[in-house]
């Protein structure tokens, strides 16, 4: 029974380093107006973003650590192992957990059409931006995104105000 909950709690620690997908639109976006700004890329890296530190595999590690510890020695020994069995099973657990949050990321700096640059950091999607792509930026809130640009819409194609297209 020990097993399964720590088996569980892992798996709990581990399903909240999940990190945000520019290809993935989230429940509470939608419905919700972004701004959208056009912009060149002006330069492209790959970075690394670490994974978060919630405390969960710390916890999750002094517990396991803490159970295997108790097992080793002699009953007299049993308090001191469990002690130093979770001190290090709490820094294991620490480990674990920020590597299996840290993922692959693009940074991007965007130069917008009224010359101001901007820098984002996106996790790596489906898209690859080089120097010179022509992108959108598009910010909801304290939150960007960058994606490629959509062609032009000619100003023939634009309705009349009040009026429906056909």
């Amino acid at each position: 029974m020990k097993r399964l909950l720590i088996v569980a709690l892992v798996a709990a620690s581990l399903a909240g380093c999940a990190t945000r997908d520019p290809d993935v639109r989230y429940r509470g976006e939608s419905m919700r107006m972004a701004q959208v700004q056009d912009g060149t890329v002006v330069a492209v890296r790959g970075v690394r973003v670490e994974g978060l530190e919630t405390g969960t595999g710390a916890a999750v590690g002094m517990v396991t650590g803490a159970v295997a510890g108790s097992n080793v020695g002699g009953h007299r020994d049993a308090p001191v192992f469990a002690f130093l069995g979770a001190i290090l099973g709490g820094v294991i657990g620490t480990a674990i957990e920020r590597d299996a949050g840290t993922t692959q990321a693009v940074e991007l700096i965007v130069q917008l059409r009224n010359g101001e640059r901007v820098a984002i950091v996106q996790a790596r999607g489906q898209e690859e931006f080089r120097a010179g792509d022509a992108v959108m930026v598009i910010s909801q809130g304290r939150s960007a995104r960058v994606t490629r640009a959509l062609p032009p819409v000619p100003p023939t194609s634009a309705t009349e105000p009040g009026s429906l297209p056909r």
